[in-house]
């Protein structure tokens, strides 16, 4: 399997890691650490050392709770990024549902396009402009671009006040697969359509683990997958459920092991914080694969 991007193909039949950068002053893990752009490239170069195969940039946090950025705080934030990282030889990411910074971000070269909104989010003032084009536009009007669908239950200010209920593997499939369908219907070919779970996002510990031991069936969809366990609270739900829970700071090990069942199970991106980690961990496991 190969995923399209705006300039590269990438090759997914071994796994790949993508590296987080996070450009935002508030995110759940490295929030401030990297949102001035000299320590944001910085944080790119380094994560190409540690092994990335490609970044994902983003400007706005989806931690549980977060409020909303403005369309301009995003572009101001991303754009001075995206700008010099597109030169840096990989596939780069932009994390987005805004269409405005889909568009921009896709102007200067970014190659992939990683929505937690699955292309649905309609911005409350582009009443004002019929001319304003939706995130399915944006993505269907460029010939190449890579876009990820993720799951995500209503939405970060709301999500994990109100988790999903149900049988969740069977909701998340159909919704990734209708997602997808909707952009084909739009003639985006299937091979630049990648999908995501969203653990976390609005899901419990339990229904994030139940994902996890699913995931395969969501390889049916026929798409590329995408997963995002790195730091994520419920591994120290699991981990440590009769003590205080672990910070973000101290998953580490947690995040390494979820990415590894991941690919266990099939998964073809992990997206990470600790890509040294994790990059030597799927070595390790590549070897017993011979």
């Amino acid at each position: 399997m190969q995923w399209q991007t705006s300039r590269f193909k990438i090759d997914l039949t071994v796994p790949r890691v993508m590296g987080i950068v996070n450009l935002t002053p508030d995110s759940f893990f490295d929030g401030g650490q990297y949102n001035q752009v000299s320590s944001a490239l910085q944080r790119c170069e380094q994560l190409l050392k540690d092994g990335a195969d490609m970044l994902d940039l983003g400007g706005e946090s989806s931690r549980p709770g977060a409020q909303p950025l403005g369309t301009e705080d995003e572009l101001a934030r991303i754009l001075p990024v995206v700008r010099q990282a597109v030169h840096l030889g990989v596939p780069i990411s932009v994390d987005t549902y805004k269409p405005r910074v889909m568009q921009a971000a896709l102007d200067l070269g970014a190659d992939i396009i990683n929505d937690i909104w699955a292309l649905r989010w309609h911005d409350p003032t582009s009443a004002a402009d019929p001319a304003s084009p939706t995130g399915q536009q944006v993505i269907a009007a460029h010939p190449t671009c890579g876009i990820c669908l993720m799951h995500m239950h209503l939405q970060p200010q709301t999500m994990q006040l109100q988790p999903m209920q149900g049988h969740v593997l069977a909701q998340v499939l159909l919704f990734l697969e209708q997602s997808a369908q909707c952009l084909q219907a739009l003639r985006v070919d299937a091979s630049r359509i990648a999908i995501d779970p969203g653990i976390g996002f609005g899901k419990t510990p339990d229904q994030n683990f139940e994902l996890l031991t699913h995931q395969r069936a969501l390889l049916s969809a026929g798409h590329a997958l995408v997963v995002g366990w790195s730091r994520k609270s419920s591994l120290s739900t699991m981990t440590t459920p009769s003590a205080p829970p672990l910070a973000a700071h101290e998953r580490l090990v947690p995040s390494v092991v979820a990415s590894l069942l991941a690919v266990q199970k099939g998964v073809h991106v992990v997206r990470v914080h600790d890509v040294k980690e994790t990059v030597q961990a799927l070595k390790v496991l590549a070897s017993t694969r011979a």
